[in-house]
């Protein structure tokens, strides 16, 4: 609400409209605990293909992928911190990390130790928020960081604020929703003791006098609704960046069709091993990104095309001048349903009506979810699945 992207000159149908950096990023915990190595700021992929295949299936080390010259993973750039060994993708990736927030958030010889308070809050997220992951603790975790160790702190909290912010109500709404729905509550554990648990190893592992309120009950509410409302999922696979290089090879008709059935059953194979855990996932804040409001007719969609962090926002048909640019905040599958189960969506998750021409034009529907459409979520998870599969 109060924000809109617009566009400033005609854009063409698949054109690039603008790439963005996070303001910052994290990898999710889960995804970071199954060896789902990616670069502390890029969020560049650093496991060679056959490696991140070796990690999801615990597949014998005689696995040999063909083409691996078509893996475009630099593993010969990767670079370790000194002090905890946290992976990067090059020298540049490392230093930029240890300039904006990993001086704050080094662990040092620490990294394994179960008492150390930023493990500890780790560790009590993950046993809070099971997958599928939607946020990290440690997105909120490098915001604090990148403030404490800025010079110039004042300007980063600016950067901070320009995202979405809610009401004291609205806030609790988007609070109770992840913690409710996404977090595994012990019966005798209320939500709201859950969030305090959270608030109090995020004090214990990162206070700081300057950002105070940001450790009160009600400024670490309102950081987590934050980066709940926006924080935008980031996607990054280097099989999905071999697998589209295979595709693209130029290859006789017996050699295609061995490659191609080698690839459907690593597929296969890695989903029933790993089932979600198959791309390297995180979140992060993007000033423009967030700017973008919903339509669930969109003229734009979001992406990760250089396997990193660095989103790219393409047009899917012609805009003019002046008009708003707007992405849809649901899937393929969930924009191909009713208006209400659309707005049940978006109500639940980001606490509006959607009154995009689609919604308008479908005011008189009835509000009330179809068996036919029920039955038909069932028959589109496969058809997503198989997307995932080939898609970062």
């Amino acid at each position: 609400q109060g924000k809109g992207l617009f566009a400033t000159r005609n854009i063409r149908k698949g054109e690039t409209v603008f790439v963005e950096r996070p303001v910052v990023s994290s990898q999710f915990l889960w995804n970071a605990l199954y060896s789902y190595r990616v670069a502390m700021v890029v969020a560049m992929v650093v496991m060679v293909v056959t490696a991140m295949v070796l990690v999801m299936m615990m597949m014998m080390l005689s696995l040999v992928l063909p083409h691996p010259e078509q893996c475009s993973t630099r593993k010969d750039l990767h670079q370790q911190c000194p002090r905890c060994q946290v992976t990067y993708c090059s020298a540049e990736c490392r230093q930029a990390a240890l300039e904006q927030y990993h001086q704050v958030l080094c662990l040092g010889p620490s990294r394994d130790d179960p008492t150390h308070p930023l493990n500890k809050l780790q560790e009590a997220w993950r046993n809070m928020h099971y997958p599928p992951e939607t946020s990290s603790i440690m997105l909120m975790a490098r915001m604090v960081a990148t403030v404490k160790q800025a010079k110039d702190k004042e300007w980063w909290i600016k950067a901070f604020s320009q995202f979405c912010n809610k009401t004291a109500n609205e806030e609790e709404e988007i609070v109770h929703k992840l913690l409710g729905d996404k977090f595994k509550a012990r019966a005798w554990q209320c939500l709201e003791g859950q969030l305090e648990l959270l608030r109090l190893l995020f004090t214990e592992a990162l206070y700081d006098e300057y950002l105070s309120r940001w450790f009160t009950p009600e400024g670490f509410r309102s950081l987590f609704a934050l980066v709940g409302t926006n924080g935008q999922g980031i996607g990054t696979s280097s099989l999905s960046q071999w697998v589209h290089a295979c595709d693209a090879l130029d290859l006789p008709m017996l050699q295609r069709e061995e490659l191609d059935a080698f690839i459907d059953q690593l597929y296969k194979d890695i989903e029933k091993e790993s089932g979600e855990f198959l791309n390297c996932e995180g979140s992060g804040l993007y000033v423009l990104q967030s700017c973008c409001n919903h339509s669930c007719i969109p003229n734009a969609e979001t992406s990760f095309p250089e396997n990193n962090f660095l989103l790219h926002l393409t047009a899917l048909e012609d805009i003019e001048a002046g008009e708003e640019i707007c992405i849809s905040y649901l899937d393929c599958c969930q924009r191909e349903r009713s208006r209400h189960s659309r707005n049940k969506i978006l109500r639940e998750n980001y606490l509006f009506t959607c009154s995009c021409p689609k919604c308008l034009a479908q005011a008189d529907d009835a509000d009330v979810t179809s068996d036919e459409e029920e039955e038909g979520e069932g028959e589109t998870d496969d058809a997503e699945l198989e997307d995932e599969m080939t898609d970062v």
